[in-house]
């Protein structure tokens, strides 16, 4: 049995120097479908043509390509995040808040791969 109950979505976050324009390349190149621009958190969101699956563009001065980091769902980041730290996962800091929007934190696999948590506050 797991130790956290994940939603049925998840996004995959890349680093981008203009999400802008990045989020356009998406929607014409793959027909991805603009969910918002976040200008104030350097967010934008894309509907993929998957059920459940965003893509997810965070503005950097220096993207890392390669670096996509997939964020899962949960509907209490904060038992998630105890139960997975009760079992030896390592975290990096604390978790994140944008009130009215989400909480999240990032997490590591045993080879150092870097995974979110997110919990909507939106709703």
């Amino acid at each position: 049995m797991p130790l956290v109950s994940l939603d049925n979505t998840i996004t995959l976050a890349l680093s981008v120097r203009d999400r802008h324009a990045s989020a356009d390349w998406y929607a014409q190149k793959l027909g991805f479908e603009l969910l918002y621009h976040m200008d104030e958190a350097g967010w934008s969101e894309l509907a993929t043509r998957t059920e459940g699956v965003t893509l997810g563009l965070g503005e950097q001065s220096e993207p890392t390509p390669g670096n996509t980091v997939p964020v899962f769902g949960v509907a209490d980041i904060a038992g998630a995040r105890s139960a997975l730290e009760g079992a030896g996962v390592k975290f990096d800091g604390a978790t994140e808040t944008i009130e009215g929007m989400v909480s999240t934190a990032t997490f590591y696999d045993p080879d150092g791969n870097a995974l979110m948590l997110a919990q909507d506050l939106s709703k």
